[in-house]
């Protein structure tokens, strides 16, 4: 295990400092993310982006929500864990409204209970944590993977001769439905392929426009919203000669690890460990371009699937 030191922070790298001439602000900032405040502890938040299926984006109910917390605490307390639950399945019809409870203020450390709310009803739950900055000198973390750079990985525009034609059209589809974020594939799968994969997937993330030097909590809630993205896909890898008849995300958790820049290119590492019973585990790490390990994620999804016609039903 490598332990590569803080240095570099949030704002290091590539692309610090003001936005480029003509370089658009982050849609996520602008509107994505940004909740109209009702009352004290209340807001309300629109849709961006609605997902073919016509069910809402989880990222997007678990980055507002996150807003909805922030809002909640002192500037000098940061995010370092949360854990949500979707228990109905959203409207993309009307808005969401976010209720927050100021659960516990302690010394160190701070609980804010967030839930989503429509048509009367619950929709989603999440408790977040957030943490006044302590040093420790118990520090360690795995070692990022070695990947060509964001430069060299598979573009969702323009041709590239290690990315089957179908699966950058697809992609290119996806990013032209007003996805507020930018990706590029590592490892792409041949989408026309029914045999097992390994359930493994590698994509460089970052949000699209300009996000910039801000509170650290701004970064953390674009990476609530794009840690969603793709990723409970991961434990469908082995089992591609199946249809997916429905999919759906169960519950969602974050830690945060080091300060990043979300409009900056980073490493998303995904994984599923485990599936069955009709459900999917899913893990996910989020490095930065440094080495540094910046987020990790965990989530579990119901999956059911059913034959594919060239399937024998003998």
């Amino acid at each position: 295990m490598g332990a590569p030191g803080d240095a570099g922070g949030a704002g290091a790298g590539p692309g610090s400092g003001p936005p480029p001439a003509g370089d658009l602000r982050s849609v996520l900032i602008t509107s994505v993310l940004n909740l109209e405040r009702l009352e004290v502890d209340l807001f309300r938040g629109q849709h961006h982006w609605v997902p073919a299926t016509q069910h809402l984006f989880g990222g997007q109910i678990v980055g507002q929500a996150l807003v909805a917390a922030a809002h909640a605490v002192s500037r000098d307390e940061q995010v370092h864990s949360l854990h949500c639950y979707f228990v109905r399945t959203g409207d993309p019809k009307v808005p969401v409204l976010y209720e927050v409870e100021r659960t516990r203020t302690g010394k160190s450390f701070s609980v804010r209970s967030v839930k989503a709310i429509q048509h009367g009803k619950p929709i989603f739950t999440c408790q977040a944590s957030f943490q006044l900055s302590q040093g420790s000198p118990v520090q360690h973390q795995f070692t990022m993977p070695t990947v060509p750079p964001p430069r060299g990985a598979a573009d969702t525009g323009g041709a590239h001769p290690e990315v089957p034609a179908g699966y950058r059209k697809r992609l290119t589809k996806i990013q032209a439905q007003d996805v507020p974020i930018d990706i590029k594939p590592v490892n792409p799968p041949d989408i026309f392929s029914s045999e097992p994969q390994e359930p493994k997937q590698l994509f460089w993330v970052r949000a699209r426009g300009y996000i910039g030097e801000t509170d650290m909590k701004v970064h953390c809630c674009v990476a609530a919203y794009i840690s969603d993205y793709a990723f409970l896909g991961t434990a469908l890898l082995p089992h591609r000669q199946y249809r997916i008849k429905f999919m759906v995300s169960l519950d969602h958790s974050m830690w945060f690890h080091a300060p990043f820049r979300a409009d900056h290119w980073m490493l998303y590492e995904c994984e599923s460990p485990w599936a069955g019973g009709c459900r999917g585990l899913v893990q996910g790490r989020l490095w930065r371009r440094d080495g540094v390990l910046a987020v990790t994620c965990a989530q579990e999804g119901v999956i059911r699937v059913e034959q594919t016609p060239n399937q024998s039903k003998l």
